[in-house]
């Protein structure tokens, strides 16, 4: 299977909707919410006017043509919050096509964007049970605190950070 990683076109910011209901982690046997959980503000924060602001990244995961997967940031007062200069990441895929190197891809290729344009750090919510976690872990993020089912983690690019 060929992934292609790039820039999200601005056509496509509206995929970002499903993305985000994608991010969502369920553990084994809890009933997904509905698809309008993401209309929610404390979610909608996430991806509305994305592109708008500056600050917000996204790349795509193509694959025969279509969009499978997506890795974005932004600064915004969310659940990975650390400052008003530290961009929050959110990455997801389809669930057919986890499992596959595919999100190291994307998050690895985000935080060279990140990097190349002048960003320090990047930080994340996750919830502690979430396979994702040993990605985030694997890439160079640390856990800074622990609120209850989830860790808060930044990545950073400081020398000696």
């Amino acid at each position: 299977m060929n992934t292609i990683i790039r820039e999200i076109r601005p056509e496509e910011y509206d995929l970002l909707r499903e993305f985000l209901y994608q991010a969502i982690y369920l553990p084994e046997g809890v009933e997904p919410p509905p698809r309008s959980v993401v209309d929610l503000p404390e979610l909608q924060i996430y991806i509305a006017d994305f592109g708008t602001r500056p600050g917000d990244h996204c790349l795509a995961a193509e694959v025969e043509g279509k969009v499978v997967g997506a890795a974005w940031c932004r600064i915004m007062e969310d659940y990975g919050h650390i400052d008003n200069g530290t961009p929050s990441l959110a990455i997801s895929l389809l669930p057919e096509y986890r499992g596959r190197g595919i999100g190291t891809q994307l998050l690895t290729a985000l935080l060279r964007l990140l990097r190349e344009n002048g960003y320090r750090q990047v930080s994340l919510s996750v919830q502690k049970e979430n396979p994702a976690l040993r990605l985030y872990q694997r890439t160079g993020f640390r856990i800074l605190a622990e609120t209850g089912t989830e860790y808060l983690m930044l990545w950073d690019n400081t020398p000696g950070g």
